[in-house]
């Protein structure tokens, strides 16, 4: 990803930005469609995500243009909800990530907020109560492999958008 990189710029945040819209967006709308697993309002408070994502690619210290990224194709997505489990696995985990980013980047990327790397709040608490929701729902071996190949997707689907030059670090 473009934050990997030794001395990450805003150029590689909106490029960052840019590759997980292309993966988020589609699956936070196909996610949409269900009310059961994951979706469950009772199981897990749903989050949006999409909206701090485009807020933060449209502030005004995020620099113009960037990479032209294809959005993931959802129409092979299982719709159980055990792989769905698994794709919200990553989602969910990737604001782990994000907390640990902005702690880094935040005093150099100022006055940008980065709203989507959490703006310095703690992701912890949900990811907590995801995890509580996620081995509460999938506990056969059955739905354990379909949660594995619903993460192994959504993995490989962001990682094919991220360019060579970008996951090297090459310039």
């Amino acid at each position: 990803m473009p934050l990997s990189r030794a001395n990450p710029t805003l150029e590689d945040y909106r490029d960052h930005l840019l590759i997980l819209r292309a993966s988020l967006a589609p699956l936070e709308h196909w996610l949409a469609r269900f009310d059961d697993g994951p979706q469950d309002a009772a199981r897990l408070a749903p989050v949006v995500r999409m909206p701090i994502l485009e807020h933060d690619l449209a502030h005004p210290a995020t620099p113009p243009g960037g990479l032209v990224v294809d959005d993931i194709d959802v129409a092979t997505l299982q719709h159980d909800a055990a792989y769905r489990w698994g794709l919200c696995y990553v989602i969910e985990g990737s604001q782990l990530g994000g907390a640990v980013l902005y702690r880094q980047l935040s005093g150099h990327f100022a006055p940008h907020p980065l709203a989507y790397l959490g703006a310095g709040k703690t992701p912890g608490p949900r990811w907590q109560q995801f995890l509580h929701a996620l081995r509460a729902s999938v506990r056969e071996p059955a739905d354990i492999a379909l949660a594995c190949a619903g993460a192994r997707r959504a993995f490989n689907d962001l990682l094919a958008r991220v360019p060579a030059h970008a996951e090297s670090g090459a310039q």
